[in-house]
């Protein structure tokens, strides 16, 4: 089976375009390929298929082997293969993914992808809709509990769930202690995505983020994308927010008409071969 490595700011899936190869189990597959000592090492598995709503359809799954809605840096990625291998020429396209049709501009340059900006659609800020057990209403500034210490969260879900929390350091801060003990809380039924955020200024942030079934990663677009809402939402930052994480920087704007955008980079590894038996 023929697989690429492609990274978005250091969130890196393994891509595997089913147009040409047949996948019968992508779970197990996504734990063996993810590994970074028996495997190639990622934080997951793309699946690039057919769609019948769409130009692709996208399947992520984590490193964990459990399926995601969607992956904002890893959609960028895929945008990029697809037109970089040839099997489109359009500078705009559309994605099938989980938590719906996604609309990616492709920037190019030297006949290549080198920017993607998408739109990430619009945030859903019912406690239902993250989903989070509890009383219906939105979550924002509110106490939660964990082990010895007491977070003030916001959570929003951008396709997939979030959940944000501002720190004073966030570069010090305990995020593989406390990341997974908010993960695996029981008040979200999914599990959640976890981002532990520092101020810069009105228009810039740090930001760690804890994703659900990989672990700390270098890098994650709906993470980031659901910071600016969050940052909106508790009057923290502007709609227009340039967000630093540790893989590097991501443009994020959300508009009035309640769409989020998201721009960054994408870029190709290496090509390889896994043998499937």
């Amino acid at each position: 089976m023929r697989f690429t490595k492609m990274h978005g700011i250091g969130n890196s899936y393994i891509y595997i375009n089913c147009f040409n190869e047949e996948i019968k189990n992508p779970s197990d597959l996504a734990r063996e390929i993810s590994d970074k000592n028996f495997g190639v090492g990622s934080d997951g598995l793309i699946l690039i298929m057919p769609s019948d709503k769409a130009d692709f359809k996208m399947r992520i799954f984590n490193a964990d082997g459990s399926e995601a809605e969607m992956c904002g840096n890893g959609i960028r990625c895929l945008g990029k293969y697809v037109y970089d291998h040839r099997m489109t020429n359009k500078e705009k396209i559309t994605i099938e993914t989980l938590s719906g049709i996604k609309t990616l501009d492709l920037y190019i340059g030297d006949g290549k992808v080198d920017k993607v900006r998408v739109n990430m659609g619009c945030p859903k800020l019912e406690r239902g809709d993250i989903p989070m057990k509890g009383q219906e209403k939105r979550v924002i500034n509110e106490e939660l509990k964990v082990d010895d210490k007491t977070f003030n969260i916001t959570c929003v879900s951008m396709g997939n769930p979030h959940c944000v929390i501002y720190v004073d350091d966030v570069r010090s801060f305990p995020v593989e202690k406390y990341g997974p003990l908010i993960e695996t809380s029981t008040l979200f039924p999914n599990r959640t995505n976890v981002e532990f955020v520092q101020m810069v200024n009105l228009k810039e942030v740090e930001i760690r983020t804890w994703e659900r079934g990989s672990g700390e990663t270098l890098a994650c677009g709906t993470g980031a994308s659901a910071v600016t809402v969050a940052g909106v939402l508790n009057h923290k930052t502007e709609r227009i927010l340039l967000t630093h994480l540790k893989g590097g920087d991501l443009e994020i704007e959300w508009k009035e008409d309640n769409s989020v955008y998201m721009k960054g980079e994408a870029r190709e590894i290496f090509t390889g071969e896994w043998n499937l038996g």
